[in-house]
């Protein structure tokens, strides 16, 4: 994240198109010990120990003295193994709601989704945040892709893991994304129909401001050039046998708009910096956005409906516009709810601006 997206329209320079690319990714991209769980199982089809996941708690947050938390793994529809945190309420009986939760693009499991995760375990729900396909603790070769195809399977493959465990209601499963998974939430929730509500927390669309830019600001010939450059970038990491990847994420160098400073301080100080985190100094693959900028991911939003969708926004986030959009092609029941003062960042990890009672409230009214 070393460059202003000021420049995201891609300026009129010799390599326009390579610098007009990098800053939609890297802007984009800011868009991630086991104490034992009774009444959790574990499949054959759904769980396996071949990733080698860290005990130590290593997370952005405190650990809650409220729930039970273990790291679980469990593979995708294209045989990708996830790793994740699964969270439930202490002492728990019976069977209870569920929630799978994702985002933001280019963060882990230690950082936003794990306290969203944790703070809804609180509440009464058993919770499963997980790592992407390709980043943090998950598997997937090359490292720091990204796919909206392969990222919006695994939220439903959350939902096949979390739905197979006997402390669980199968009927009674939601989902929340954050940031850049927001919009994936979204598009998964489109297509599986086992999910009775979704939250998107200070949503991205990612397939329209990588393939349009802020504010829909990239004009068809940008597009073609960018395009250009990355068709010609396959042959080049075929030649080299691995991908070329980005500048470092989130480096600062002066002239950045707030909300890319807001990126750092989240992603490289000590409030949010986790060294597995692609935005947290590492970087995406330099051909990630080809997908992405073929590939509309909210093209069947409407079709969430009659299952109630949540939109919760910060009044001042640079990205709230895709939130309006996104909401205004949902069908009912729908709400989008604008939180006073606050930027995209806020809704990360500030638990004074985080609506957690109005969650609460959403999913014990949708998943009763």
């Amino acid at each position: 994240m070393d460059k202003s997206i000021e420049n995201t329209n891609i300026a009129s320079q010799k390599n326009e198109a390579n610098e007009g690319r990098r800053n939609i990714m890297k802007m984009a991209g800011a868009g991630v010990v086991a104490l034992g769980v009774n009444s959790f199982v574990s499949t054959q089809a759904f769980a396996q120990t071949s990733l080698k996941l860290g005990n130590e708690w290593d997370k952005k947050f405190a650990k809650s003295n409220k729930v039970d938390h273990k790291k679980v793994t469990f593979k995708n529809r294209y045989g990708i193994t996830l790793a994740a945190d699964l969270y439930q309420p202490k002492n728990a009986t019976g069977q209870l709601p569920a929630i799978v939760i994702g985002g933001p693009f280019g963060a882990v499991k230690e950082q936003s989704s794990g306290l969203y995760a944790q703070t809804m375990a609180e509440r009464g729900f058993v919770t499963l945040a997980f790592d992407p396909s390709y980043t943090g603790e998950s598997g997937g070769e090359p490292r720091n892709i990204a796919s909206p195809d392969i990222n919006t399977e695994d939220f439903s493959a959350a939902v096949d893991y979390i739905g197979m465990q006997t402390s669980v209601d199968r009927e009674r499963i939601g989902m929340i994304g954050v940031c850049g998974w927001g919009g994936m939430a979204l598009n998964a929730v489109a297509v599986d129909k086992r999910v009775k509500a979704v939250v998107a927390s200070t949503m991205y669309d990612m397939t329209r401001v990588m393939s349009k830019g802020y504010n829909d600001s990239v004009t068809l010939d940008q597009r073609t050039q960018a395009l250009e450059q990355l068709s010609h970038q396959r042959w080049e990491d075929a030649k080299n046998g691995t991908p070329a990847y980005q500048a470092p994420y989130n480096v600062l160098k002066g002239g950045e708009p707030q909300f890319m400073v807001d990126y750092h301080e989240y992603y490289m100080t000590p409030r949010g910096y986790h060294p597995r985190a692609v935005n947290s100094g590492n970087a995406w693959s330099q051909t990630t956005p080809l997908s992405f900028m073929n590939m509309p991911i909210l093209t069947y939003i409407n079709e969430i409906s009659p299952r109630p969708v949540l939109f919760i926004h910060g009044e001042k986030a640079h990205s709230l516009y895709m939130a309006k959009t996104a909401y205004e092609n949902a069908a009912e029941p729908k709400e989008l709810m604008i939180i006073p003062g606050a930027s995209h960042i806020d809704l990360y990890d500030q638990m004074d601006v985080i609506p957690f009672d109005k969650l609460t409230k959403f999913f014990k009214q949708h998943l009763a």
